[in-house]
């Protein structure tokens, strides 16, 4: 069993990762509560990944993981990308996301909202190595919400295979299938077990 300590302490996104992973060998700790957020002050996906799994290896001493994730829309130009979380503002809520992102697009046509969701994963290690994987989620932007499942952006991002609902309309066990978070951790179990 391989462990690491993850960096995030969002509960979304714990929950996810350890779904995916808990039948693939990859064992997750919790991030201890004494350790203070990470900025993520990085200019790329990557970047922002590897400072916050290096970030944990400092405090903990154990190999960490850690993942971001950017909502690219082909209309804005890939915005808002790295700055997803804080598209409407450093402290904005979910909601205040989704709300920017649909009164931005709300002239564009359907044959223009196409946009992809792109998660890293990062794995650092005590020695210095580390190691990223990333996963991508083709689809398109919908003109509302739709859903009561997933977080962030979900009840708006309507995936390519997912016969038109979005990610907040299919249910945790259908996301977690083929998510672009499930899509990476699993490059991640494939990059692992060729490394060993």
């Amino acid at each position: 069993m391989t462990t690491f300590v993850l960096a995030t302490a969002n509960p979304h996104k714990t929950e996810e990762m350890r779904a995916v992973l808990k039948d693939l060998g990859i064992e997750l700790l919790a991030r201890p509560a004494h350790v203070a957020e990470v900025p993520e002050n990085e200019v790329t996906l990557e970047g922002n990944a590897l400072l916050k799994a290096r970030a944990l290896v400092d405090a903990t001493g154990h190999a960490a993981i850690a993942d971001d994730t950017g909502l690219f829309v082909d209309a804005l130009g890939g915005r808002p990308g790295v700055f997803s979380a804080r598209y409407a503002g450093e402290h904005a809520s979910y909601d205040d996301n989704v709300a920017k992102l649909l009164a931005e697009l709300i002239d564009v046509e359907d044959a223009r909202r196409g946009a992809v969701f792109r998660t890293v994963v990062c794995v650092a290690y005590p020695s210095g190595e580390s190691l990223w994987v990333e996963g991508d989620l083709p689809g398109r932007i919908a003109r509302e919400r739709r859903g009561d499942f997933g977080f962030g952006y979900d009840p708006v991002f309507v995936p390519s295979d997912a016969d038109g609902r979005t990610l907040a309309e299919l249910t945790p066990e259908e996301k977690n299938a083929n998510s672009h978070r499930a899509r990476a951790l699993r490059a991640l179990v494939e990059a692992l077990g060729t490394s060993s």
